[in-house]
């Protein structure tokens, strides 16, 4: 027979195994209730994609599941390419951003010019979950240690300018300089279509502009361009390619997700969806009211008749596309093209 010390000897580590694992769950349980989050963008304060930013804080703190929300709009903690590299090392926790191409060349697909053309090309191809554009870019992000949360068009990136570009409907020499950002196809698509060009970050476009360094950006959906230029009296035309999306893409952290229990995660999830969704809208209903925002302030729209957009989206396409399956690899672009074609 055990004697009473005999058999607490023989139970006490147990008990103590016991004690650390409870304890061990109890810490986490607290840990994953008690998480401040820091939400990070690139656009103006008072741009609607930072209301976007705040109505998503918002939302998760509503959940009451623990979590507490700081955004930082405007460049504050970075800029896109800054943004990404603070989040793969978990500095930053989710993100609302332009994806470049500096840590991986398949994001080239984010800048391939003719992609879409319309807003319910954008529905399709870009907001569809399931679309082989988002299952690309979910794949590459989770190759960084980011999970994508939602990809989000807010209409066409087109060019705002000071100077009235020669034959702009056409290929000839454009006669200017024209900003294009850290992307082969977006320089590409600006030279085929006769443009000499210089890559300038998206925090220092407005300045750029301003002083003359280029004659003019390739940068911004319309709201952009009131928001940034036209209120400030910078800019006298804005061109309407509509080559490229502009794109932001919601994205978080891999290290903050793991960090979070599925009720957070979950949280988090359908804020961003319903941030993503209400944002898409009001850029959809509101691109003709900003124009008339920028003809108020002076600006001149210059856009190419269909036929003259077609002529140029198929030059585009077969001088500049083949370079960006070489960079973003053939197997992305030939996903992306049955996909177009119907899964053909």
């Amino acid at each position: 027979m055990l004697n009473v010390t005999q058999s607490w000897r023989r139970l006490r580590p147990l008990c103590m195994a016991l004690a650390g694992t409870v304890a061990l769950g109890l810490a986490s349980t607290a840990d994953a209730r008690d998480l401040r989050l820091k939400i990070a963008g690139t656009l103006p304060v008072e741009h609607q994609g930072t209301k976007i930013l705040e109505q998503i804080a918002e939302d998760i703190e509503a959940a009451d599941v623990g979590l507490k929300v700081s955004t930082f709009p405007a460049n504050q903690l970075g800029s896109g390419e800054e943004l990404l590299e603070s989040a793969i090392r978990g500095n930053v926790d989710i993100v609302m951003g332009f994806i470049y191409a500096n840590k991986d060349p398949l994001f080239e697909i984010n800048s391939i010019p003719y992609l879409v053309s319309s807003w319910d090309d954008m529905e399709a191809t870009v907001r569809n979950p399931d679309s082989a554009f988002n299952q690309i870019m979910g794949e590459g992000l989770a190759n960084l240690g980011l999970r994508m949360l939602a990809n989000n068009p807010e209409g066409f990136s087109n060019l705002v300018s000071e100077k009235r570009p020669a034959d702009f409907a056409g290929l000839g020499d454009k006669e200017m300089l024209s900003r294009v950002w850290s992307s082969n196809a977006v320089n590409d698509t600006m030279k085929a279509l006769g443009y000499n060009t210089t890559t300038i970050a998206y925090a220092e476009i407005f300045a750029a502009v301003q002083s003359g360094v280029v004659d003019g950006a390739i940068c911004c959906t319309k709201q952009s361009a009131d928001k940034i230029f036209a209120k400030s009296g910078v800019g006298k035309y804005f061109v309407e390619y509509n080559a490229f999306m502009e794109l932001s893409t919601f994205y978080a952290s891999e290290k903050t997700w793991e960090k979070m229990n599925d009720e957070q995660r979950a949280a988090v999830q359908a804020a961003v969806d319903k941030a993503a969704d209400d944002f898409f809208a009001w850029n959809k209903e509101n691109d003709a009211k900003y124009e008339q925002e920028l003809i108020s302030k002076g600006y001149e729209i210059l856009t190419p008749t269909p036929e003259e957009l077609d002529v140029l989206s198929a030059h585009v396409r077969e001088v500049v596309w083949p370079s960006i399956a070489e960079v973003a690899g053939q197997d992305a672009i030939d996903r992306l093209k049955a996909d177009l074609n119907g899964g053909s």
